[in-house]
């Protein structure tokens, strides 16, 4: 059988004879590194050529039989068992650490219940001062608005008297309980205002008119040491509207005034009650 007789057989052949040598190549070029045989690594040990020897140098042993010297060549180490006092002692630590933690834990219960009972005791005497203060507001509100008094500093919580003076009009050292009279233009449309020095604040009912009348209406009032009132005299100076359907409810309502008691007042104190009635009220 005859090979390359025809163009394409002795090209192919040349072909696969230059990729067999170039892969060749390539092997030799790019192919892994390494020795033959390949490097040692470790520790040399000697074991003889022969029989026969010559000097005093001894022979290197492997590194087990070393190790077996080693440790053939260090005493054991005694076990020791722990003893009965170990133990106990070893009991007394920890009965010891229980307490502590225990002792530690109710310390801590204590300080945190004494925290809360401070932080109540704190928002008690806010509470405390925040109502104290609202009714000092209140006192001084009132106290202007009968005539105002002065401030620890001597000046006055607004201007009180018939002339142009910034100041209030009278003593600093009179009498709280004085009696108080209508002397301004009265509260607005349906609103009811009063009088009293030095008794606070009053409670009160309110009468509707039987009328479709409007106006202010100004009560003379009289109260006694309980804080009620006693006598009451609609139409007084200061009234713009004396109709007796607006007269009628007006003492009504003034007699419906209620202060609070004050043993240091007078047995008749002096006052006033002022009504703005409104269309239809």
């Amino acid at each position: 059988m005859k090979y390359l007789e025809t163009k394409h057989e002795r090209n192919a052949a040349r072909i696969t004879t230059l990729i067999s040598i170039i892969l060749l190549l390539l092997l030799f070029v790019v192919g892994p590194q390494y020795l033959d045989p390949p490097e040692e690594y470790g520790v040399t040990v000697n074991f003889g050529t022969t029989d026969f020897g010559n000097g005093n140098r001894p022979l290197s042993k492997p590194r087990k039989a070393i190790k077996e010297q080693i440790e053939e060549s260090q005493p054991e180490t005694p076990k020791v068992e722990p003893t009965n006092s170990q133990t106990k002692t070893e009991e007394i630590i920890t009965e010891e650490n229980t307490e502590e933690i225990a002792i530690k834990k109710q310390k801590e219960a204590e300080a945190r219940a004494k925290a809360e009972a401070e932080r109540v005791e704190r928002q008690k005497r806010e509470a405390e001062e925040r109502k104290r203060r609202e009714e000092e507001e209140k006192r001084k509100k009132l106290d202007n608005l009968i005539g105002g008094v002065k401030n620890s500093d001597g000046k006055t919580d607004g201007g009180k008297g018939p002339d142009n003076q910034g100041e209030n009009k009278g003593q600093s050292n009179g009498n709280p309980y004085a009696p108080s009279y209508f002397g301004g233009s009265g509260p607005g449309k349906g609103n009811v205002g009063y009088g009293l020095g030095g008794r606070g604040k009053p409670s009160r009912e309110i009468y509707k008119q039987d009328c479709n009348e409007y106006g202010l209406v100004v009560v003379k009032i009289e109260v006694n040491l309980q804080g009620n009132v006693i006598k009451a005299i609609p139409g007084i100076k200061g009234t713009t509207n004396t109709h007796p359907c607006l007269l009628e409810p007006a003492k009504k309502i003034a007699e419906s005034h209620k202060w609070p008691s004050d043993p240091d007042a007078p047995a008749r104190q002096i006052g006033f009650v002022s009504i703005n009635f409104d269309l239809g009220q």
